[in-house]
């Protein structure tokens, strides 16, 4: 049977991870698709470099637009990255009648509703498995695996990054700055880490996969973002003490008023298998009205982990190739005429429990004074920790977790307790979820 032709753009980690993989397995990948899947052509800034790594084996050119234009090629994978070039390069390939399989979250997040609706007009497909969390089919699990349910939240740790320095943090107790170093150093982060320790990538994930879950639109722009270059590694310590471990996680759940979406650090209970998943692994915890919860684990980047999804993409598309396009999943697991437009809720509307640290005076009243605050707010107190201080000081900590409450009273109270004249600097404020 005549082979599938694939226009490969970009050949670096994960290009040449999808090269590799698919030549070493693709008599099994062929024995699974129905036909042979080979990389006709190859696009990439260095053709040199692309020439060395294919050993001849296919076409090499410095001409992505040339590739998306080539009548021989059946599907385009984009692998370039970045939104500007990357966005116009998918849209024509797809106007060009072309499927297109893709690992940018970023470009589907910013727009994935363009990108979707043109290839719903051309009769095409856009798949994305490796656009989050690498290797872990979470997008096949939300989309096919778990069509039953109705999906209640999702939680995960979907940036290796972050878990990598989280964990180096509260094995080793060294700040922040210091395990950044480290993982620059051991090509875990990359010189401006930015996207990654702030939050963004995570949030780029986190808008896809809440769109499947949901049936929504693409939200990326409505997303809560912090990320982790604030946090203190005694925060970590205190954490550990009352039995919780924090990680960054990207949090969408399905509420009456409308849908979470966010992303921050998160304690979580140290006995949950989330909480256990350490370095530069991902997880993520889907729950699902009928099945529950279930967990899915694996390496969420890397060369072969990412291109294992790649192709079991192209794989998918090649099943499908003929395939009355009605027949075919949609894109964002719900079919186009049946999805909703859910309210996003802003910060101030979400419902969790918190973790509170407060530098203050030692002196009598002042705990009294806080729980009054506290109290004023509806806010009530799980468990609590108050440090000794040490010989000749004169300030000392206090941690204490909330029962749930709306976030816009914890903001409430916060402003009230930092203008007591006991309390020195600024209140530590963290999010918990027990994930049950």
């Amino acid at each position: 049977m005549k082979a599938i032709n694939v226009g490969l753009l970009g050949i670096g980690t994960v290009g040449g991870g999808t090269f590799s993989v698919l030549s070493r397995n693709g008599e099994e990948i062929a024995r699974r698709a129905g036909r042979p899947i080979r990389i006709s052509v190859v696009a990439d800034r260095n053709p040199a470099r692309a020439q060395e790594l294919t050993a001849g084996a296919c076409r090499v050119t410095d001409d992505a637009f040339a590739v998306v234009r080539d009548p021989e090629v059946d599907i385009v994978v984009e692998l370039i990255g970045g939104c500007d070039v990357a966005r116009e390069l998918v849209l024509q390939a797809i106007d060009n009648g072309k499927h297109v399989v893709t690992a940018n979250k970023a470009l589907l997040a910013k727009h994935g509703n363009e990108i979707f609706a043109a290839a719903r007009e051309k009769g095409v497909m856009v798949a994305f498995e490796a656009a989050v969390a690498g290797g872990i089919p979470i997008i096949k699990a939300l989309r096919e695996g778990l069509t039953a349910n109705r999906i209640e939240w999702i939680a995960g740790i979907i940036n290796g990054t972050t878990n990598f320095i989280l964990s180096e943090m509260r094995d080793k107790g060294l700040p922040f700055a210091t395990v950044l170093a480290e993982a620059q150093r051991l090509g875990y982060a990359e010189a401006d880490p930015t996207f990654d320790v702030e939050g963004v990538d995570a949030a780029h994930k986190l808008s896809i996969m809440s769109a499947i879950a949901f049936g929504t639109a693409m939200n990326f722009d409505k997303a809560h973002i912090e990320g982790i270059s604030r946090l203190d590694a005694a925060d970590i310590r205190y954490a550990e003490q009352l039995g919780y471990r924090i990680k960054l996680l990207g949090i969408t759940k399905r509420t009456a008023a409308g849908v979470e979406l966010r992303v921050h650090p998160t304690l979580i209970p140290s006995k949950r298998l989330i909480a256990n998943v350490e370095g530069a692994m991902n997880a993520v915890l889907v729950k699902g009205d009928a099945v529950g919860a279930t967990l899915y684990y694996g390496k969420g980047a890397g060369a072969e982990p990412t291109a294992s999804a790649v192709i079991a993409d192209l794989v998918d598309v090649t099943r499908m190739h003929t395939a009355d396009p009605e027949h075919r999943v949609p894109h964002l697991a719900f079919q186009p005429d049946a999805m909703v437009d859910l309210a996003i809720l802003p910060i101030s509307a979400v419902v969790s429990s918190y973790y509170l640290r407060l530098r203050v005076e030692d002196r009598p009243g002042v705990l009294a004074d806080v729980t009054r605050i506290l109290a004023d707010n509806g806010i009530s107190i799980v468990a609590m920790i108050q440090r000794e201080p040490g010989e000749g000081e004169e300030q000392t900590d206090i941690i204490m977790l909330t029962h749930k409450t709306r976030e816009r009273e914890v903001d409430m109270a916060i402003a009230a307790i930092e203008s007591l004249a006991a309390v020195r600097g600024r209140i530590i404020r963290l999010r918990l979820e027990e994930l049950l």
